[in-house]
């Protein structure tokens, strides 16, 4: 149902700050550690001697000590020693390509010899002291390709999140969706329309108006195996939209990062980075809670949606022309699917 060679966003570092964490990332559960304060290790969360979680340890002197009988275990699954015991013999416990990188832990959960830390997406904002970001994670009950189909049509936002950033413009304006190689492109833009309440809150911040016309723009990016960042923004109106100058206007990508948990749940990854006043805390928390609330909105539809398709499994479903982004994304899948079954 996933990709495997691929990679993956696992946690933040502050979820592995003082303690392992133990995560499932495609069925394979998995304990993600720090050996050092510059190092991330992962390993499969299975102890060698009696099958407890690993991640119920303790790193001690660099090593994960199961927190069952003491057994340590190093970075590459080697057992290196058990009180009073001999464990050299023991089958070595498998290693994961773990990479901190942007802010994030990411995990390769297929073929090590695959993992090439340079296919991690490019994230040109990250490091760059002129945006900011701000984000979290849920933990949501569906398939990760029912949120990549979410995320890939935003004529769901009128009705959805009516109160923040929906409008009726969004269904009336046309989208188009191409290719460049494996990354799949939506596009939607609104000319002389009113901003809706989130956005009438970024210009402020901006020390823009926010009762004058806008042009507002979408544009959806997905790239395998699943992630999606989402330019975003308004301009004031007839001032070059997209291409407005920086004071004119408030710019943001939206960031998904979407790693399948099972088949049917997920660990989402969102945030939002802006390219406006990135040195304001206050603007930074205002915006994460304001978008929080947004995805919340999300995740009780795709949790019900999934329901209902795991209920009605002969039903057909349509698919339209706002769908193209979600169905172009999905045959990218089944492409990276096929090859790693040699198909």
């Amino acid at each position: 149902m996933y990709p495997k060679n691929a990679w993956y966003v696992a946690c933040t570092p502050d979820e592995i700050a003082e303690q392992p964490l133990g995560r499932k990332v495609c069925g394979q559960p998995i304990v993600f550690y720090r050996p050092a304060p510059d190092r991330v290790a992962a390993l499969e969360d299975f102890c060698p001697h009696r099958g407890a979680p690993l991640s119920l340890g303790r790193v001690c002197d660099g090593e994960l000590t199961c927190g069952y009988h003491g057994l340590r275990v190093g970075c590459d699954g080697r057992a290196l020693s058990m009180p009073g015991q001999r464990v050299q013999g023991f089958a070595r416990t498998r290693s994961f390509p773990v990479v901190e990188r942007y802010g994030f832990i990411w995990v390769w959960p297929g073929d090590a010899a695959l993992a090439d830390p340079a296919r991690i997406v490019h994230l040109h904002w990250a490091d760059n002291p002129e945006w900011a970001f701000g984000g979290g994670r849920y933990h949501i009950g569906c398939d990760y390709r029912l949120m990549i189909d979410n995320l890939m049509d935003l004529t769901h936002e009128t009705y959805v999140h009516a109160s923040s950033i929906g409008q009726k413009e969004i269904d009336e304006a046309p989208c188009k969706t191409h290719m460049a190689g494996d990354e799949v492109i939506t596009s939607r833009f609104m000319p002389g329309i009113q901003a809706p309440p989130f956005w009438q809150m970024a210009l402020r911040m901006n020390g823009l108006p926010d009762d004058q016309p806008v042009d507002r723009w979408q544009i959806c990016h997905f790239t395998p195996p699943s992630h999606v960042l989402i330019e975003v923004g308004v301009a004031l109106a007839g001032l070059g939209g997209h291409e407005a100058a920086a004071d004119k206007k408030v710019a943001c990508i939206v960031v998904d990062f979407i790693t399948p948990e099972t088949e049917t749940s997920i660990h989402y990854f969102w945030g939002m980075a802006r390219h406006f006043n990135p040195q304001d805390p206050t603007l930074t928390a205002r915006i994460r809670e304001g978008q929080g609330k947004i995805f919340a909105e999300d995740r009780q539809m795709l949790e019900m949606q999934q329901q209902n398709l795991l209920h009605y499994p002969e039903r057909k479903l349509l698919t339209l022309n706002i769908d193209a982004g979600g169905v172009q994304s999905r045959r990218v899948i089944e492409r990276m699917m096929a090859a790693e079954l040699g198909a």
